[in-house]
């Protein structure tokens, strides 16, 4: 595993005319409910690219963005967002920057409130001719702070999920809350931040879910692989 702020200029450049992949995490830092920390979405980022790389020997990881778009959020203490526009422009800048270095760049993306200015960066990048992609997990669960994101944090980093002060939010199905969260963001349809029930959450069920997204994050880049080299 090759961690990019570990290494030097030259192992750099070595590491790159190796056809290594350069992988960026991107989260956020912003409330997930009374429970967990604020900086769960870059954590989980965190750990999924370093999963990718435990089991591919072709990654070197780029040090965490921890701030995203995270405006429906913004009624809730400790919420940092920089903005969909501020984070298009830096996903770009960094994009052309690290291309100058790895010719293939892949942003690992843990919080879907990046999700439009990630597309819309990605496509720039790609459209100056960068091999640059994007990658989020697609978790089978409850939206936000409920039992997919309290077991992966349980699983992560045990200690700094207050499981005492779990509760649950609003359990509607997320298309119902969509309109409503639009408006008045994340405060207008729960009182503590959370979209979903954590009961239930355990450590067991965070690494199923963290495992299934590695196996599945190290198929898609084979398959990318596998159509840059085809052309």
């Amino acid at each position: 595993m090759s961690h990019a702020s570990d290494l030097t200029s030259a192992q750099a450049g070595v590491a790159a005319r190796a056809g290594q992949l350069l992988v960026v995490p991107l989260g956020s830092t912003e409330q997930h409910g009374p429970h967990l920390p604020l900086t769960t979405d870059a954590d989980i980022a965190t750990a999924i690219a370093k999963g990718l790389a435990g089991v591919r020997d072709d990654v070197v990881i780029a040090p965490v963005l921890p701030f995203g778009a995270s405006a429906e959020h913004a009624a809730f203490p400790g919420t940092l967002s920089i903005g969909e526009s501020a984070l298009e422009a830096l996903l770009v800048e960094l994009g052309r920057s690290a291309s100058a270095t790895f010719a293939r760049v892949l942003f690992v993306c843990a919080h879907g409130g990046n999700a439009r200015a990630v597309h819309q960066a990605i496509a720039r990048l790609r459209t100056e001719g960068r091999d640059a992609r994007a990658w989020s997990p697609r978790w089978h669960g409850d939206a936000h702070a409920g039992r997919t994101e309290t077991s992966l944090m349980l699983h992560l980093a045990r200690d700094r999920v207050r499981l005492h002060l779990a509760a649950a939010g609003n359990v509607r199905p997320l298309v119902e809350l969509m309109p409503l969260m639009r408006r008045g963001g994340v405060a207008a349809v729960s009182t503590n931040g959370v979209i979903g029930d954590p009961t239930g959450a355990s450590a067991a069920e965070g690494a199923a879910l963290m495992d299934e997204a590695i196996a599945t994050l190290s198929n898609w880049v084979s398959q990318w692989r596998i159509t840059v080299a085809t052309g």
